[in-house]
């Protein structure tokens, strides 16, 4: 692993789930810095002080943040620029699955979230990542990209059309795929990677909020959240993915990511409207 006493990292939705196990695994390595951004930090606190007791060194910070609401992702954004400290690595973890409705700017619920909301997000906090030795961009996508069958622009502009959201969770999770390849794209030249990974089935938060009681019965056949971590902590710091970009991980390896997730027209279409969305909340 890379040497991590001067690495910082940033990490949105790490207060439960595979988001915390990650942090956990990260202060274990001792590095400089983490930030946990999430929306409470009631709920955050007690995965704060479990870092702090972990690694006593390491400035560990809370930033507020709602991804279904980009006025809320600019002013968290806003509050890391204004810190001026370079991120070596910035994970975008948070997601939701299999919930209903639609974001606070009007868009697909899952789509809003776990792409527009981090797709702003990265965008705000790129200059600070370009300021790192080695700067990783990691997006948590999933193996559900596999069942998108593409994008459509009309319905992500939508409250959810599924009873279960998740064929509109599989979209969004496309995007997750192509945002990396995108960023990749655009950054070639620079010092920055980027990867997109698939966790694996694991018995998280999503699943109880999706089945209720039922989800207990899946747990037999799910990791822990700790092993779901590893794939990101792989991303995160193995000196040899340094020069690698771009590509999707499944159990700590390049796997091929599906037809649609490669596909370059679908990559272009998304990077239109996505900027296209969140143009305004780039200005100052």
């Amino acid at each position: 692993m890379l040497d991590l006493a001067s690495k910082s990292f940033v990490i949105p939705g790490a207060n439960t789930g595979i988001g915390r196990a990650n942090a956990l695994a990260l202060a274990r390595l001792k590095p400089k810095a983490i930030v946990l951004a999430a929306r409470s930090l009631e709920r955050t606190t007690p995965v704060l002080d479990e870092l702090r007791a972990l690694a006593p060194d390491c400035n560990v910070r809370f930033v507020a943040i709602d991804l279904g609401n980009l006025a809320s992702v600019r002013k968290a954004a806003d509050e890391l620029l204004e810190l001026d400290q370079p991120i070596d690595v910035l994970i975008n973890n948070a997601g939701l699955a299999g919930v209903q409705g639609e974001t606070a700017d009007g868009f697909e619920l899952a789509f809003g979230t776990n792409h527009l909301g981090h797709y702003l997000w990265t965008e705000k906090l790129l200059p600070l990542v370009k300021r790192a030795p080695q700067g990783r961009v990691v997006i948590v996508a999933s193996r559900g990209h596999f069942r998108a069958r593409g994008i459509d622009f009309h319905a992500v502009r939508k409250r959810s059309a599924t009873l279960s959201a998740f064929p509109e969770y599989c979209v969004s999770k496309l995007a997750n795929v192509l945002h990396a390849r995108m960023l990749a794209r655009r950054l070639t030249g620079t010092k920055v990677t980027t990867y997109s990974l698939h966790p694996g089935g694991v018995a998280s938060d999503i699943w109880s909020r999706r089945l209720g009681p039922f989800a207990i019965l899946l747990r037999p056949f799910l990791i822990s959240n700790e092993q779901g971590a590893k794939t990101q902590v792989h991303c995160a710091t193995a000196p040899e993915l340094g020069t690698q970009t771009g590509l999707y991980y499944d159990e700590q390896k390049p796997k091929a990511a599906s037809a649609l997730a490669l596909d370059d027209r679908l990559l272009g279409e998304l990077e239109v409207h996505s900027n296209e969305w969140v143009a305004s909340f780039l200005k100052t």
